[in-house]
């Protein structure tokens, strides 16, 4: 599959410096553009964000400085590299730049060779430090994102749907009867099944920002930003049919001849202003709801689906 060209977010309170921005990397790039620092924060929030930001500094309301610190305090946007483009020079306000998070720094006019050329370091830059990160948060087995990555993406997922009064969708998965597996088939062929099972699973993570991650065992989580209590309900029986068609022998199951998931599903719907939310509704009480219906599925037979609704009155 080739991968999609990167996006690029100009940030400039002047048209024509974004048309000429545009003129240099629409060919090859997905261009973004915004005119105030507020325009640009909505569409950083946005799934997914920009890959690299070009921003000029002298802008009103709030300058390119300001809005650079702002995005390098939040964790959905803090990686995001920011190029500054403007028409400044010396550098007192080079330093400052810096200083605020930049990793780049362009006068004003640009040279479409220079832009380009730094543009293209940065983005290197940002695959390379993605790679190895994504290694750190890559469980060895299976291959799919592990327990830490989750919990880092449950956080910032659950921060933005409370900032943006979205719905959050989280699924809990357990594979029935997994260690009655091991006991019969053995401990290389149950991790064989794993590695099945989390294949299967993420080839139904159809949106980028859709993750799945192996939570413990033969535990899997799904964590699915913007679904509401039925868009998440029809992804877990999804998923569930998924699992069922592969067809795994499991002699040993009292559930069926072969490989069966539980499920949990919960979704956060919110139907009161941010003022107005509990303290109860965490992200945490989030996810004891998907686990408590996951053990509700597991109590009424096994390979079958449990929800929930997660709301503020729900959760007082």
């Amino acid at each position: 599959m080739t991968a999609p060209p990167p996006r690029l977010l100009i940030v400039d309170d002047q048209p024509i410096n974004i048309q000429s921005l545009h003129q240099i990397f629409q060919a090859d790039h997905t261009v973004l553009a915004a005119t105030s620092a507020a325009q640009a924060l909505a569409l950083c929030q946005r799934q997914p964000p920009p890959d690299l930001i070009l921003l000029d500094i002298i802008m009103p309301e709030m300058d390119g400085l300001a809005l650079c610190r702002l995005l390098k305090a939040d964790a959905l946007t803090a990686d995001i590299p920011i190029i500054f483009v403007t028409a400044q020079s010396s550098s007192e306000e080079e330093s400052a730049a810096l200083e605020a998070g930049g990793v780049d720094f362009i006068s004003k006019p640009v040279n479409p060779a220079v832009v380009r050329a730094r543009v293209k370091t940065h983005l290197t830059l940002k695959a390379q430090s993605d790679f190895l990160r994504s290694l750190a948060f890559m469980d060895g087995l299976t291959g799919v994102a592990n327990r830490r990555r989750f919990n880092e993406a449950l956080d910032s997922a659950w921060r933005h749907s409370l900032r943006q009064r979205e719905s959050l969708g989280l699924v809990m998965m357990d594979i029935d009867h997994f260690k009655r597996y091991n006991d019969h088939y053995g401990h290389q062929q149950g991790d064989t099944c794993l590695q099945a099972v989390a294949q299967t699973l993420q080839q139904h993570m159809q949106r980028p920002y859709d993750l799945l991650a192996r939570y413990g065992g033969e535990e899997f989580v799904c964590l699915l930003p913007g679904c509401n209590h039925q868009a998440t309900l029809d992804k877990a029986e999804q998923l569930r049919r998924a699992i069922a068609d592969l067809a795994l022998p499991h002699a040993q199951s009292p559930t069926a001849s072969h490989v069966t998931l539980s499920l949990g599903a919960v979704a956060l719907e919110l139907d009161a202003t941010p003022s107005e939310l509990p303290p109860s509704l965490t992200a945490q009480a989030l996810l004891q709801q998907a686990d408590t219906a996951l053990y509700t599925a597991k109590n009424q037979g096994r390979n079958q689906v449990a929800s929930k609704v997660f709301s503020p009155a729900a959760a007082q």
